[in-house]
């Protein structure tokens, strides 16, 4: 590793803010981490430095995100981003880029089958509780053993929320119950 790359990395997982991001950066040290889906598609740069941290891997198989968001019909009161404006933002990391619009489960729905194998996803920002709920029945088919969930947690006491990761039984027991709840429903 190069000086130059030693000292950014040593940032990323020590120093960069907010410090709730180091959580992620940290866990992907040393993971072959390939493929990422971000529900719910960060503003401030977190995925573009979570893109390079996984850009240096020794592997030099093709990195691939996918963000699920709402895009240009987000809710009032959310800051605004545009799947165009998105687009071009990240795909200056040189990883292969999929945009998918819509909410959780809709976007999920979708795309699940195509999105096996996924290494990382990340659960964030605020989401239409009903549709996420809705939405973990479809995790399972896109997670493998290896891979790692993480969930944003908000917290009125804490100024930045912070990522809780999420244990194979945590996320089967999410399915079923949404699994149920779909049943229920029709």
């Amino acid at each position: 590793m190069s000086v130059g790359n030693l000292l950014r990395s040593s940032y990323l997982y020590y120093f960069s803010q907010p410090a709730s991001d180091r959580t992620l950066f940290k866990a992907m040290k040393g993971r072959p981490i390939r493929s990422i889906v971000e529900i719910g598609v960060s503003l401030g740069g977190r995925t573009e430095r979570l893109l390079e941290v996984a850009a240096w891997q020794p592997q030099s198989l093709p990195l691939q995100y996918t963000g699920i968001d709402l895009f240009d019909s987000r809710p009032v009161g959310q800051p605004k981003l545009s799947l165009k404006q998105a687009f071009h933002d990240l795909r200056a990391t040189g990883a292969t880029i999929r945009l998918v619009p819509g909410d959780p489960l809709a976007a999920l729905s979708r795309t699940a089958n195509a999105l096996s194998g996924t290494d990382l996803l990340l659960v964030s920002g605020p989401q239409d509780t009903h549709s996420l709920a809705a939405a973990w029945k479809y995790v399972p088919r896109m997670i493998h053993p290896e891979t790692l969930v993480f969930v944003e947690q908000s917290s009125e006491s804490a100024k930045n929320p912070a990522w809780r990761l999420l244990a194979g039984a945590e996320i089967t027991r999410l399915a079923a119950a949404a699994g149920r709840a779909l049943r229920q429903a029709a």
